[in-house]
């Protein structure tokens, strides 16, 4: 499902016009956007939750050359699933 099908779908379980639901995805999407970037953490009840994670340096490998580099220090996000999300995809 891309976003505008998502917008859709909103549109008609939601039973508000495309342009409410336009801006209902909008808001969302920049909202989480915005937490993440500032670092912080999003839980949403029934889908799960995301939030930063910091990573340590480590040695890597150039898979073309072989040669061993070192990727630096950074963030990443990460997201981790509700438990009812998980029991939806085993049943």
């Amino acid at each position: 499902m891309n976003k505008s099908q998502l917008i859709l779908k909103i549109s008609k379980d939601a039973g508000l016009r495309r342009a409410q639901s336009v801006r209902a995805v909008k808001a969302l999407v920049g909202s989480i956007r915005e937490t993440i970037k500032n670092g912080g953490k999003i839980s949403l009840t029934g889908l799960g939750t995301f939030k930063v994670k910091a990573r340590k340096a480590r040695p890597g490998r150039n898979p073309k050359t072989g040669e061993t580099i070192a990727i630096p220090a950074g963030r990443k996000i990460s997201f981790k699933p509700s438990l009812s999300l998980k029991k939806l995809i085993k049943a």
